[in-house]
């Protein structure tokens, strides 16, 4: 082990056995000696003739299920790291060169002019009030929400996870921060790991952001209770730690690698270190457009966790509070970011590196009455999303309807590897190269069985809700109402629009596996 390695600890060094299954036995009979050691691990593999011919030919094989894709025409060593940085609950509107002008967002900023972002990127929705579990196992996976198991909470073997796939073709993966998902999961995806928050969110009751309670890397993947330690450094400062760590033990490194870092920040409990703390003063913030005191109808979550944040009805005042707190945390968060992006300059990978940044679902935060993102509102189905790195546009904007599950399909493409059979998502990589390229018509969303919609290209948008058997409905045209305030679903001049809304929602239900059918009484509830 080298000195590098050892000042790290070997909880980060540890890799596991590499999954010789995926190996056709006359590949084993031509390659052991340089590939596998007499302990069954794999070492590293320098840029030889052979090791990159066993590269080309792995990426024809599959992953516990048929793949497809192109053969990269680039040896292993010249294809590019993948860093995909994930926020928690920071929703679509919250980029200071985006159009927020009341936040300061220097290193995401930095991101936008590097890359391409998406304005009209989105998650699908969820079965439970944590959406980012169900998020999080849909950017793994490459699989939309009702082609998961348990809504995410599972990811089982049969799901090919992006990192997964990555490092069966060559790629050092690496995992820190919140996994909402299942734990023998994550070392299925990641061969390296530090600074691991198993879990939804940090409770205040237990340390909170200032003192998160975390897992060193388990070569087991069992990761006990026991096991974990809490820690005096704010969240986002701990996983950037470790991923910086990580980016700068690859300097020397022939072999690409796929680095996800994903944060706990802005998710509540909204407690933003100094200096971000006093950078926002509540009076001085604006209210959102579409701010209520209260949700006009029972959208049949007015009760849950987040709605109880904040004291009914909402006022002016409690909502710029709110908001204060939410961008002090974002412009924390952005900090981090920016060392994750110097660490890449720094050890001379940025220019071969592509960057993927982009948030778990977003959050209301005072917009219609409500705080959380219980709903299929814009302000909590949308994502701020960017691409950036080696042949990606700069500067430059998409308003293609996108899911964050696409990124797993769009990464293979742009480095070269197979997508496996199990993915559902579209590679955006025909729309980061031609501005006006589109990959769906239509966006379907989805949450518990309670509400259903659907948002088309043109701009829009029907929310259909069943609560107790009461059915409501709303009609927007985001065209000249992108806040979502009036709703049209009962105006006669809107009657055919809102006729053809009402089919294309129960095709779009369909067509993504609803486990509900729409065309029922009561939704067949």
């Amino acid at each position: 082990m080298s000195s590098r390695a050892g000042a790290l600890g070997t909880s980060f060094w540890r890799k596991p056995s590499f999954p010789h299954s995926l190996i056709p036995s006359f590949l084993l009979s031509y390659f052991p000696p340089l590939l596998l050691s007499s302990s069954s691990r794999i070492r590293h593999v320098r840029p030889l003739q052979t090791a990159t011919l066993l590269v080309l030919l792995l990426t024809r094989l599959t992953c516990d299920a048929d793949v497809t894709g192109a053969e990269s025409e680039v040896p292993e060593n010249a294809r590019p790291s993948i860093l995909v940085i994930y926020t928690d609950d920071q929703r679509y509107n919250t980029l200071h060169s985006l159009g927020n002008n009341e936040i300061a967002t220097p290193n995401l900023d930095r991101l936008v002019r590097e890359g391409t972002s998406f304005t009209r990127a989105h998650i699908m929705g969820g079965m439970h009030g944590a959406l980012c579990a169900p998020s999080r196992a849909m950017l793994m996976t490459g699989r939309s929400l009702f082609d998961l198991q348990d809504s995410g909470d599972i990811i089982p073997e049969g799901h090919i996870m992006m990192p997964t796939q990555f490092a069966a073709s060559g790629y050092a993966t690496f995992g820190t921060g919140k996994w909402h998902n299942d734990r023998p999961a994550f070392n299925r995806a990641f061969q390296f790991g530090e600074n691991i928050f198993f879990g939804g969110m940090l409770w205040p009751q237990n340390g909170g952001q200032e003192h998160p309670w975390i897992h060193h890397y388990d070569p087991t993947g069992a990761y006990p209770d026991s096991t974990k330690e809490q820690s005096d450094i704010f969240s986002s400062t701990l996983f950037t730690n470790a991923a910086v760590d990580f980016i700068r033990s690859r300097k020397e490194s022939d072999a690409p690698f796929f680095a996800y870092v994903a944060y706990t920040s802005p998710h509540d409990p909204r407690t933003p270190p100094e200096p971000f703390k006093s950078s926002y003063v509540a009076d001085s913030i604006s209210l959102p457009a579409n701010y209520l005191p209260e949700h006009p109808f029972d959208n049949g979550e007015l009760k849950v966790r987040d709605e109880m944040l904040a004291p009914h009805p909402r006022t002016e005042a409690i909502v710029k509070s709110e908001l204060a707190a939410y961008y002090g945390m974002i412009s924390e968060v952005d900090a981090q970011i920016g060392r994750l992006i110097d660490a890449l300059e720094e050890t001379g990978v940025r220019e071969n590196t592509i960057v993927v940044y982009a948030g778990d679902n977003g959050l209301a935060v005072g917009s219609h009455g409500l705080m959380g993102k219980q709903n299929l509102y814009d302000h909590s189905m949308r994502i701020p999303m960017v691409i950036s790195g080696p042949g990606i546009n700069r500067g430059e904007q998409r308003d293609a309807l996108v899911y964050q599950y696409d990124v797993f399909p769009t990464l293979a493409e742009l480095v070269g590897i197979s997508v496996p059979a199990t993915v559902d998502g579209q590679s955006l990589v025909p729309v980061l190269r031609r501005p006006d390229a589109t990959v769906r018509d239509a966006v379907f969303y989805a949450y518990k069985d309670l509400q259903r919609g659907v948002r088309t290209a043109d701009d829009w948008k029907i929310i259909r809700y069943n609560v107790d058997g009461v059915d409501t409905v709303q009609l927007f045209n985001l065209a000249d109402d992108p806040n979502e305030t009036v709703n049209l679903a009962g105006d006669p001049d809107y009657a055919d629009r809102l006729a053809q809304m009402d089919s294309l929602l129960l095709v779009q239900s369909k067509l993504n596996h609803d486990r509900i059918d729409l065309s029922l009484p009561n939704w067949g509830k």
